[in-house]
Parts: structure tokens; C-alpha cells; sequence
């Protein structure tokens, strides 16, 4: 597999701009799902089988490698059955889903198990990130898409007062139960939710006995094992400029990648408005383009890489210095590529 296999598509990614705007799992109008099902026998004993689908509001493709071509198509299945079900449970956009009941009814009895996990790790890099990366945004978003769908630009009163119904340490935890502290709060997963389903569909695998595979859920990236003919998987870091050649290559045996950016979701032609948002001013950063994050689990790229999008650079980049196993790469049109001091070693590529 080569590493623009491993790049979610640009083209892809405008068609896939609504789905985005929508969230995670939404139904998207006008687009098939792809369920293609591809199998290679490229060894006398081993099969690299592939397949797509759309799902979590993307293109989810699922690529392993094993001796049993049914046994790993079985797995794969269960695999994207996991996916549907934990977004079932994470998306914000469906008012019966567990998170959609909290943001209706401001509380959640008998919280699900993925949903207290994907809670816990929110609030752990929360702190870990000193309120930086915050799930409780959903109010700001909602007033960027409210305004612009009628054509108008939120103003700084507006932004003021949604920033006031934001802080995760308003999301009180009782036992099995979540509550907001006020009311007009509400929670988005997005930065994080899909990390974390991808990585239980890959645990999934490694349960079935398909050591060997690769999740790339729409540019979140996990990796187990090795590719074909024992090769480590080839990763290419996507370009913001859309005519532009991969910024950087490189190869992962076992890990994650993430990568966040102002041109996946936007809400005004100047980008000016995004989907990552300060939890404190109200508004988009504009200082990088996209950051990447490499890091042991899917779970924690995808929030370090809002967060360090998020960050001053010198922050950023400070803070991944300290992650164990966790390196950076940030990028910019006009601006030099900037990475932690990890990202060499971590990658196997020398970057100057």
C-alpha cells in the first residue's frame, strides 16, 4: 500500500464537507456509502484484504493482513459493526443517543461504558492541556451555524455569551450519572470520539486474531503489526494546499495518527470560522494550517492535535515534548514546518 492510500482524499473531503458540518454519524444526503471489498493473495499464505465504508460521517477503510482471507473479512465486519454502534452511542446530532439525551435534558442516568471512557479521557486532557482542548463547545459551534445559515456573522456579544456555558468542570460526574452545571451547556465529541472509536475497532481485530491491519478513519490513523511482504505501514501527512505535494512521508509499525486542520470544516468562504474553536475567546485560531499528531493510541492524536491547533506554536509543541510516545508536526502556507523534538525518532524520517 502507498501513502497517498493512507491520505483521505481532498476530493473526498468536499463531498464530504456536510457530513462534517453535520457530525459524527449523520445521515448524508446524496452520498452512497462505498462497500467495497477488495482480496489480494500476494504471498502462497497471506491475504491483504481490504474495504470501505462510510461511516462516522466519512470514509472508514479497513486494510488486513493474515493467512485466512474469510477470517479476516469475518473480523473486518465485525469491526465496522463496532464502528456503527459506538457512534450510535457518541454522535451529538441524534437526540436519542446517550450524548444527545445530555444535551437535551442537560443530565444522563446509567451512563454507557464508551461514553463514561470517552468522558474520562476528555476531562483527562482537559487538564492535561490546561482547558485547552474543552468538549464543551457546543454551544459556540452552534452559534456559528446557526448565524451563517442566515447569512450573518456571529458578533463578539454573541461569542461572550456562549463562552460563558463553557468548561468541562461544569459537567458533573455522579456516579453513573452526568449532569451540567447550567443550563445551555452542551458537549461535542467530535475531537475525540472518533479516535476513540477507532481505536477499539482496531482492539477489535487484535481480539479476532488480526494482528496485522490498518484503520484510517478519515484521516485518523491506527496501525497494529506490519503491512504486506512484512513491510511497516507507509503514512503520508496531507497538505493543506490542496495542489500541494505530501509535506511528509514515513512508516509506523504500531500507533496512531491525527491530524486536525481549518480546512476540513469551515463555515465562511474566508475560513475565519472553523470547527476548532477557542473555549475561551470564541473564536477559530488562524496561526497553522494543520497539526499532526503521532502518538501510541488514536484516542489521544486526535485530541492533542485540536489542542495544539489550538495552542500558542512554542505551547504546542512544548506540550508534546512531554507526551511519552507522542510527536508533532505543524504546518502552515507561509510559515517554515515546525515539529517537537520527537517527531524524527518517532517517525524514522530526518526533518529539517
Amino acid at each position: 500500500m502507498n501513502a497517498s492510500e493512507l491520505v483521505c482524499n481532498r476530493k473526498r473531503r468536499s463531498l464530504l464537507k456536510l457530513a462534517g458540518l453535520l457530525g459524527l454519524g449523520a445521515a448524508v444526503t446524496g452520498l452512497v456509502p462505498t462497500e467495497k471489498l477488495e482480496s489480494l493473495l500476494f504471498r502462497r499464505n497471506q491475504y491483504k484484504v481490504s474495504e470501505t465504508r462510510l461511516a462516522m460521517g466519512t470514509y472508514v477503510a479497513i486494510t488486513a493482513i493474515h493467512p485466512s482471507r474469510d477470517q479476516a473479512e469475518q473480523a473486518m465486519g465485525e469491526a465496522f459493526a463496532e464502528i456503527d454502534r459506538l457512534t450510535r452511542l457518541l454522535t451529538r446530532f441524534d437526540e436519542g443517543s446517550s450524548i444527545g439525551v445530555l444535551n437535551t435534558t442537560g443530565y444522563l442516568d446509567e451512563v454507557p461504558e464508551p461514553v463514561a471512557a470517552v468522558i474520562t479521557a476528555s476531562h483527562h486532557y482537559y487538564q492535561r492541556t490546561g482547558g485547552v482542548f474543552d468538549i464543551t463547545v457546543k454551544p459556540l459551534l452552534d452559534l456559528y451555524q446557526t448565524r451563517f445559515a442566515a447569512h450573518q456573522e456571529p458578533t463578539e456579544q454573541d461569542m461572550a455569551a456562549a463562552v460563558k456555558l463553557i468548561g468541562l468542570e461544569s459537567l458533573e460526574v455522579r456516579g453513573k450519572t452526568l449532569a451540567f452545571a447550567r443550563p445551555g451547556m452542551g458537549v461535542t465529541l467530535d475531537g475525540i470520539a472518533k479516535g476513540y472509536i477507532v481505536d477499539q475497532a482496531s482492539a477489535l481485530l487484535r481480539a479476532r486474531g488480526i494482528e496485522n491491519h490498518l484503520i484510517n478513519g478519515g484521516g485518523d490513523i491506527r496501525v497494529s503489526g506490519h503491512a504486506a511482504q512484512g513491510k511497516p505501514w507507509s503514512i503520508a501527512v496531507q497538505n493543506p494546499d490542496p495542489n500541494g505535494q505530501y509535506p511528509e512521508t514515513f512508516t509506523l509499525h504500531s500507533g496512531a495518527v491525527a491530524t486536525s486542520g481549518d480546512y476540513e470544516v469551515y463555515y465562511d468562504r474566508e475560513k475565519l470560522f472553523h470547527h476548532i474553536v477557542n473555549a475561551r475567546t470564541g473564536h477559530s485560531p488562524h496561526f497553522w494550517e494543520s497539526s499532526s499528531i503521532v502518538a501510541p493510541t488514536v484516542t489521544e492524536a486526535d485530541a492533542l492535535s485540536t489542542a495544539v491547533f489550538l495552542m500558542e506554536p512554542k505551547d504546542g509543541v512544548r506540550l508534546i515534548d512531554t507526551m511519552p510516545g507522542c510527536a508533532c508536526l505543524l504546518l502552515a502556507k507561509d510559515r517554515p514546518k515546525t515539529h517537537s523534538r520527537a517527531w524524527s525518532s518517532l517517525t524514522g524520517k530526518n526533518i529539517g
